[in-house]
Protein backbone atom coordinates (compact mmCIF):
# COMPACT_ATOMS: atom_id res chain seq x y z
CA UNK A 1 0.00 0.00 0.00
CA UNK A 2 1.35 3.42 -0.97
CA UNK A 3 0.71 5.72 2.01
CA UNK A 4 -0.77 9.15 1.59
CA UNK A 5 1.88 10.54 3.95
CA UNK A 6 5.15 9.34 5.47
CA UNK A 7 6.60 11.57 8.23
CA UNK A 8 9.95 13.01 7.10
CA UNK A 9 13.20 11.52 8.40
CA UNK A 10 16.47 13.01 7.19
CA UNK A 11 19.06 11.03 9.17
CA UNK A 12 20.18 12.91 12.26
CA UNK A 13 16.94 12.92 14.25
CA UNK A 14 17.98 10.19 16.70
CA UNK A 15 21.49 11.61 17.06
CA UNK A 16 20.15 15.03 18.02
CA UNK A 17 17.55 13.56 20.37
CA UNK A 18 20.29 11.59 22.14
CA UNK A 19 22.35 14.77 22.34
CA UNK A 20 19.38 16.59 23.89
CA UNK A 21 19.15 13.85 26.53
CA UNK A 22 22.89 14.13 27.26
CA UNK A 23 22.44 17.85 27.93
CA UNK A 24 20.17 16.96 30.88
CA UNK A 25 17.45 19.37 29.73
CA UNK A 26 14.58 17.95 27.73
CA UNK A 27 11.83 20.37 28.81
CA UNK A 28 10.86 23.47 26.85
CA UNK A 29 13.23 26.19 25.66
CA UNK A 30 16.28 23.98 25.63
CA UNK A 31 19.26 23.94 23.27
CA UNK A 32 17.42 22.62 20.21
CA UNK A 33 14.35 24.75 20.75
CA UNK A 34 16.56 27.81 20.58
CA UNK A 35 18.26 26.51 17.43
CA UNK A 36 14.85 26.02 15.77
CA UNK A 37 13.70 29.49 16.80
CA UNK A 38 16.86 30.99 15.34
CA UNK A 39 16.51 29.03 12.12
CA UNK A 40 13.01 30.39 11.61
CA UNK A 41 14.14 33.94 12.37
CA UNK A 42 17.18 33.74 10.11
CA UNK A 43 15.30 32.05 7.27
CA UNK A 44 12.22 34.27 7.28
CA UNK A 45 13.61 37.54 8.63
CA UNK A 46 10.90 37.69 11.31
CA UNK A 47 11.63 39.68 14.46
CA UNK A 48 10.77 36.81 16.82
CA UNK A 49 9.88 33.14 16.44
CA UNK A 50 8.87 30.81 19.24
CA UNK A 51 8.31 27.08 18.95
CA UNK A 52 4.99 25.89 20.37
CA UNK A 53 3.42 22.54 21.13
CA UNK A 54 1.27 22.81 17.98
CA UNK A 55 0.10 25.22 15.31
CA UNK A 56 -3.21 25.20 17.18
CA UNK A 57 -1.44 26.59 20.24
CA UNK A 58 0.48 29.08 18.10
CA UNK A 59 -2.87 30.38 16.85
CA UNK A 60 -4.29 30.46 20.37
CA UNK A 61 -1.27 32.48 21.45
CA UNK A 62 -1.83 34.85 18.53
CA UNK A 63 -5.48 35.27 19.56
CA UNK A 64 -4.35 36.23 23.07
CA UNK A 65 -1.83 38.72 21.69
CA UNK A 66 -4.62 40.20 19.55
CA UNK A 67 -6.62 40.75 22.77
CA UNK A 68 -9.61 38.86 21.39
CA UNK A 69 -12.60 39.25 23.71
CA UNK A 70 -16.13 37.81 23.88
CA UNK A 71 -18.31 39.38 21.20
CA UNK A 72 -15.45 40.20 18.85
CA UNK A 73 -15.67 39.01 15.25
CA UNK A 74 -12.89 37.35 13.29
CA UNK A 75 -12.97 36.84 9.51
CA UNK A 76 -11.59 33.65 7.95
CA UNK A 77 -12.42 31.08 5.27
CA UNK A 78 -14.70 28.17 6.08
CA UNK A 79 -12.43 25.91 4.07
CA UNK A 80 -9.78 25.32 6.73
CA UNK A 81 -8.92 23.07 9.67
CA UNK A 82 -10.91 23.46 12.88
CA UNK A 83 -7.92 24.92 14.77
CA UNK A 84 -8.12 28.13 12.75
CA UNK A 85 -11.54 28.82 14.26
CA UNK A 86 -11.05 27.13 17.66
CA UNK A 87 -8.30 29.51 18.70
CA UNK A 88 -10.66 32.48 18.48
CA UNK A 89 -13.84 30.72 19.62
CA UNK A 90 -12.02 29.82 22.85
CA UNK A 91 -11.62 33.57 23.46
CA UNK A 92 -15.37 34.10 22.96
CA UNK A 93 -15.18 35.45 19.42
CA UNK A 94 -17.71 34.94 16.67
CA UNK A 95 -16.24 33.50 13.48
CA UNK A 96 -17.33 35.12 10.22
CA UNK A 97 -16.73 32.84 7.26
CA UNK A 98 -16.02 34.21 3.80
CA UNK A 99 -16.14 32.33 0.50
CA UNK A 100 -12.97 31.09 -1.19
CA UNK A 101 -11.44 31.59 -4.62
CA UNK A 102 -11.87 28.45 -6.73
CA UNK A 103 -8.41 28.81 -8.27
CA UNK A 104 -6.23 28.75 -5.11
CA UNK A 105 -8.80 27.56 -2.53
CA UNK A 106 -7.80 30.60 -0.46
CA UNK A 107 -10.09 33.23 1.04
CA UNK A 108 -11.48 35.56 -1.62
CA UNK A 109 -9.82 38.84 -0.72
CA UNK A 110 -12.47 40.80 -2.66
CA UNK A 111 -15.21 39.60 -0.28
CA UNK A 112 -13.51 40.44 3.01
CA UNK A 113 -14.46 44.11 3.22
CA UNK A 114 -18.18 43.34 2.93
CA UNK A 115 -17.91 41.01 5.93
CA UNK A 116 -16.45 43.68 8.23
CA UNK A 117 -18.65 45.13 10.99
CA UNK A 118 -17.96 47.38 13.95
CA UNK A 119 -17.19 44.19 15.93
CA UNK A 120 -14.50 42.90 13.58
CA UNK A 121 -11.03 42.83 15.11
CA UNK A 122 -8.99 40.43 12.96
CA UNK A 123 -8.61 38.73 9.61
CA UNK A 124 -7.16 35.22 9.44
CA UNK A 125 -5.98 34.31 5.93
CA UNK A 126 -5.19 30.61 5.46
CA UNK A 127 -2.46 29.83 2.92
CA UNK A 128 -3.85 26.64 1.46
CA UNK A 129 -1.33 24.11 0.14
CA UNK A 130 1.47 26.59 0.89
CA UNK A 131 0.18 28.98 -1.79
CA UNK A 132 -0.20 32.50 -0.46
CA UNK A 133 -3.42 34.45 -0.18
CA UNK A 134 -3.50 37.86 -1.90
CA UNK A 135 -1.74 39.49 1.03
CA UNK A 136 -1.32 43.03 -0.37
CA UNK A 137 -5.08 43.43 -0.60
CA UNK A 138 -5.66 41.84 2.80
CA UNK A 139 -3.08 44.06 4.51
CA UNK A 140 -4.55 47.14 2.82
CA UNK A 141 -8.01 46.27 4.15
CA UNK A 142 -6.60 45.55 7.62
CA UNK A 143 -4.85 48.91 7.65
CA UNK A 144 -7.98 50.74 6.51
CA UNK A 145 -10.09 49.29 9.34
CA UNK A 146 -7.33 48.95 11.96
CA UNK A 147 -7.60 45.15 12.09
CA UNK A 148 -5.06 42.56 13.17
CA UNK A 149 -3.90 39.94 10.67
CA UNK A 150 -3.02 36.42 11.81
CA UNK A 151 -1.59 34.29 9.02
CA UNK A 152 -2.49 30.64 9.25
CA UNK A 153 0.66 29.44 7.49
CA UNK A 154 0.41 25.91 8.89
CA UNK A 155 1.19 24.57 5.42
CA UNK A 156 3.45 27.43 4.39
CA UNK A 157 6.95 26.87 5.78
CA UNK A 158 9.44 27.91 3.04
CA UNK A 159 6.68 29.46 0.89
CA UNK A 160 6.76 33.11 -0.16
CA UNK A 161 4.57 35.95 -1.42
CA UNK A 162 6.37 38.56 -3.50
CA UNK A 163 9.64 37.45 -1.91
CA UNK A 164 8.33 37.60 1.67
CA UNK A 165 8.11 34.43 3.74
CA UNK A 166 4.58 33.42 4.64
CA UNK A 167 3.89 34.10 8.29
CA UNK A 168 5.92 37.33 8.27
CA UNK A 169 3.47 39.63 6.49
CA UNK A 170 0.65 39.88 9.03
CA UNK A 171 0.97 40.82 12.69
CA UNK A 172 1.44 37.15 13.59
CA UNK A 173 2.11 33.99 11.65
CA UNK A 174 1.51 30.39 12.67
CA UNK A 175 3.47 27.36 11.42
CA UNK A 176 2.76 23.67 11.84
CA UNK A 177 5.35 20.95 12.35
CA UNK A 178 2.80 18.15 12.57
CA UNK A 179 3.81 14.77 11.14
CA UNK A 180 1.87 15.56 7.94
CA UNK A 181 3.84 18.73 7.21
CA UNK A 182 7.01 19.24 5.16
CA UNK A 183 9.11 19.50 8.34
CA UNK A 184 7.95 17.61 11.40
CA UNK A 185 8.44 17.18 15.12
CA UNK A 186 5.46 14.84 15.46
CA UNK A 187 3.26 17.47 17.07
CA UNK A 188 4.46 21.05 17.12
CA UNK A 189 4.28 24.53 15.67
CA UNK A 190 5.65 28.04 15.94
CA UNK A 191 4.39 31.58 16.25
CA UNK A 192 6.07 34.32 14.23
CA UNK A 193 5.88 37.84 15.66
CA UNK A 194 6.43 40.76 13.31
CA UNK A 195 6.77 43.52 15.91
CA UNK A 196 9.57 42.89 18.41
CA UNK A 197 7.69 44.85 21.08
CA UNK A 198 5.21 41.95 21.33
CA UNK A 199 7.96 39.43 22.04
CA UNK A 200 8.12 39.83 25.81
CA UNK A 201 4.38 39.40 26.18
CA UNK A 202 4.40 36.35 23.92
CA UNK A 203 7.16 34.76 26.00
CA UNK A 204 5.23 35.43 29.20
CA UNK A 205 1.97 33.93 27.93
CA UNK A 206 3.83 30.94 26.45
CA UNK A 207 5.70 30.35 29.74
CA UNK A 208 2.59 29.93 31.92
CA UNK A 209 2.24 33.68 32.54
CA UNK A 210 5.67 34.01 34.15
CA UNK A 211 8.71 36.07 33.24
CA UNK A 212 10.90 32.95 33.40
CA UNK A 213 12.45 33.64 29.97
CA UNK A 214 13.74 37.01 31.17
CA UNK A 215 15.10 35.34 34.31
CA UNK A 216 17.00 32.75 32.29
CA UNK A 217 18.56 35.56 30.25
CA UNK A 218 19.63 37.29 33.46
CA UNK A 219 17.32 40.27 32.91
CA UNK A 220 15.63 39.81 36.32
CA UNK A 221 16.98 38.22 39.49
CA UNK A 222 13.92 35.99 40.01
CA UNK A 223 10.83 35.05 38.06
CA UNK A 224 7.22 35.21 39.07
CA UNK A 225 3.64 35.10 37.79
CA UNK A 226 3.04 38.35 35.95
CA UNK A 227 0.06 37.68 33.65
CA UNK A 228 -2.48 35.08 32.58
CA UNK A 229 -0.80 32.43 30.46
CA UNK A 230 -0.51 28.78 29.60
CA UNK A 231 2.14 26.20 28.70
CA UNK A 232 2.89 26.26 25.00
CA UNK A 233 6.48 24.97 25.18
CA UNK A 234 7.34 21.74 23.33
CA UNK A 235 9.86 19.27 24.72
CA UNK A 236 13.42 19.81 23.55
CA UNK A 237 13.35 16.19 22.34
CA UNK A 238 10.74 17.18 19.77
CA UNK A 239 12.75 20.25 18.84
CA UNK A 240 15.85 18.10 18.35
CA UNK A 241 13.92 15.89 15.94
CA UNK A 242 12.75 18.96 14.03
CA UNK A 243 16.15 20.63 13.88
CA UNK A 244 17.60 17.64 12.02
CA UNK A 245 15.19 18.52 9.22
CA UNK A 246 15.50 22.30 9.35
CA UNK A 247 19.27 21.88 8.91
CA UNK A 248 18.59 20.34 5.49
CA UNK A 249 15.40 22.27 4.74
CA UNK A 250 16.41 23.08 1.18
CA UNK A 251 17.14 19.42 0.47
CA UNK A 252 13.66 18.47 1.67
CA UNK A 253 12.15 21.37 -0.30
CA UNK A 254 13.91 20.34 -3.53
CA UNK A 255 12.92 16.69 -3.13
CA UNK A 256 9.24 17.49 -2.58
CA UNK A 257 9.26 20.03 -5.40
CA UNK A 258 10.65 17.41 -7.74
CA UNK A 259 7.73 15.10 -6.93
CA UNK A 260 5.23 17.96 -7.25
CA UNK A 261 6.63 18.95 -10.64
CA UNK A 262 6.48 15.33 -11.83
CA UNK A 263 2.79 15.20 -10.97
CA UNK A 264 2.09 18.55 -12.55
CA UNK A 265 3.86 17.75 -15.81
CA UNK A 266 2.29 14.30 -16.04
CA UNK A 267 -1.24 15.59 -15.51
CA UNK A 268 -0.99 18.45 -17.98
CA UNK A 269 -2.51 16.20 -20.67
CA UNK A 270 -5.55 15.36 -18.50
CA UNK A 271 -5.91 19.01 -17.55
CA UNK A 272 -5.78 20.19 -21.17
CA UNK A 273 -8.43 17.61 -22.07
CA UNK A 274 -10.67 19.03 -19.33
CA UNK A 275 -10.73 15.75 -17.42
CA UNK A 276 -9.28 17.22 -14.20
CA UNK A 277 -8.13 20.52 -12.74
CA UNK A 278 -4.67 20.88 -11.22
CA UNK A 279 -3.26 23.36 -8.66
CA UNK A 280 -2.99 27.02 -9.62
CA UNK A 281 -0.04 29.04 -8.32
CA UNK A 282 -0.19 32.83 -8.95
CA UNK A 283 2.95 34.41 -10.39
CA UNK A 284 3.69 36.34 -7.20
CA UNK A 285 3.65 33.15 -5.11
CA UNK A 286 6.44 30.66 -4.44
CA UNK A 287 4.95 27.51 -2.96
CA UNK A 288 6.66 24.73 -1.02
CA UNK A 289 5.17 21.60 -2.61
CA UNK A 290 3.19 20.89 0.52
CA UNK A 291 0.50 19.01 -1.35
CA UNK A 292 -0.57 17.96 -4.79
CA UNK A 293 -4.27 17.74 -5.51
CA UNK A 294 -6.54 17.27 -8.47
CA UNK A 295 -10.17 18.30 -8.84
CA UNK A 296 -12.77 15.95 -10.28
CA UNK A 297 -16.26 16.79 -11.50
CA UNK A 298 -18.17 16.24 -8.26
CA UNK A 299 -18.26 14.36 -4.97
CA UNK A 300 -19.59 11.17 -6.58
CA UNK A 301 -16.71 11.06 -9.06
CA UNK A 302 -14.26 11.81 -6.27
CA UNK A 303 -15.57 8.97 -4.11
CA UNK A 304 -15.31 6.59 -7.05
CA UNK A 305 -11.72 7.74 -7.70
CA UNK A 306 -10.62 7.37 -4.05
CA UNK A 307 -12.12 3.88 -3.87
CA UNK A 308 -10.43 2.86 -7.12
CA UNK A 309 -7.04 4.07 -5.92
CA UNK A 310 -7.45 2.27 -2.60
CA UNK A 311 -8.35 -0.94 -4.39
CA UNK A 312 -5.08 -0.47 -6.27
CA UNK A 313 -3.09 0.01 -3.03
CA UNK A 314 -2.78 3.78 -3.14
CA UNK A 315 -4.23 5.98 -0.40
CA UNK A 316 -5.68 9.29 -1.60
CA UNK A 317 -7.79 11.55 0.58
CA UNK A 318 -10.27 14.37 0.37
CA UNK A 319 -9.72 17.41 2.55
CA UNK A 320 -11.63 19.84 4.77
CA UNK A 321 -15.36 19.64 5.34
CA UNK A 322 -16.31 23.36 5.35
CA UNK A 323 -16.55 24.58 8.93
CA UNK A 324 -19.78 26.50 8.43
CA UNK A 325 -21.56 23.19 7.69
CA UNK A 326 -20.39 21.60 10.97
CA UNK A 327 -22.45 21.72 14.21
CA UNK A 328 -19.86 23.90 15.99
CA UNK A 329 -19.52 26.08 12.90
CA UNK A 330 -23.23 26.82 12.98
CA UNK A 331 -23.06 27.53 16.71
CA UNK A 332 -20.00 29.77 16.78
CA UNK A 333 -19.96 31.24 13.30
CA UNK A 334 -21.86 32.70 10.40
CA UNK A 335 -21.24 32.65 6.66
CA UNK A 336 -21.06 36.15 5.22
CA UNK A 337 -22.46 36.39 1.72
CA UNK A 338 -22.96 33.50 -0.70
CA UNK A 339 -21.32 30.09 -0.44
CA UNK A 340 -20.61 30.02 -4.16
CA UNK A 341 -17.41 27.98 -4.14
CA UNK A 342 -16.53 26.76 -0.62
CA UNK A 343 -18.79 23.70 -0.54
CA UNK A 344 -18.73 22.99 -4.26
CA UNK A 345 -14.94 23.04 -4.57
CA UNK A 346 -14.34 21.18 -1.30
CA UNK A 347 -16.36 18.26 -2.70
CA UNK A 348 -14.23 18.02 -5.84
CA UNK A 349 -10.72 18.03 -4.42
CA UNK A 350 -8.63 14.93 -3.80
CA UNK A 351 -5.05 14.88 -2.49
CA UNK A 352 -2.44 12.52 -3.90
CA UNK A 353 0.44 10.99 -1.92
CA UNK A 354 3.29 13.47 -1.48
CA UNK A 355 6.10 13.16 1.03
CA UNK A 356 9.86 13.43 1.36
CA UNK A 357 11.92 10.84 -0.47
CA UNK A 358 9.06 9.40 -2.56
CA UNK A 359 11.33 8.59 -5.47
CA UNK A 360 9.76 6.43 -8.17
CA UNK A 361 6.59 5.99 -6.10
CA UNK A 362 5.36 9.15 -7.81
CA UNK A 363 5.45 7.33 -11.15
CA UNK A 364 3.34 4.50 -9.73
CA UNK A 365 0.69 6.97 -8.58
CA UNK A 366 0.69 8.73 -11.96
CA UNK A 367 0.29 5.42 -13.77
CA UNK A 368 -2.71 4.42 -11.65
CA UNK A 369 -4.38 7.81 -12.10
CA UNK A 370 -4.15 7.40 -15.87
CA UNK A 371 -5.51 3.86 -15.68
CA UNK A 372 -8.51 5.18 -13.75
CA UNK A 373 -9.38 7.63 -16.48
CA UNK A 374 -8.81 5.01 -19.17
CA UNK A 375 -11.16 2.55 -17.48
Amino acid sequence: MISFNVPPVTGKEIIYMQDAISRNKICGDGYYTKLCNKWIEDTTGIAKALLTTSCTHATELAAILCDIKPGDEVIMPSYTFVSTADAFVLRGAKVVFVDIRPDTMNIDEKLIENAITDKTVAIVPVHYAGVSCEMDTIMEIAGKYNLKVVEDAAQGVMSKYKGKSLGTIGDYGCYSFHETKNYSMGEGGAILIRDAKDSDRAEIVREKGTDRSRFLRGQVDKYTWVAAGSSYLPSDLNAAYLYAQLEVAQQVFDDRMNSWNKYNEAFKYLKDKGVIETPFVPEECEHNAHMYYIKLDNIEERTKFINYMKENDILTVFHYIPLHSAPAGREYGVFAGEDKYTTKESERIVRLPLYYNMGETVDEVISKVYKYFES
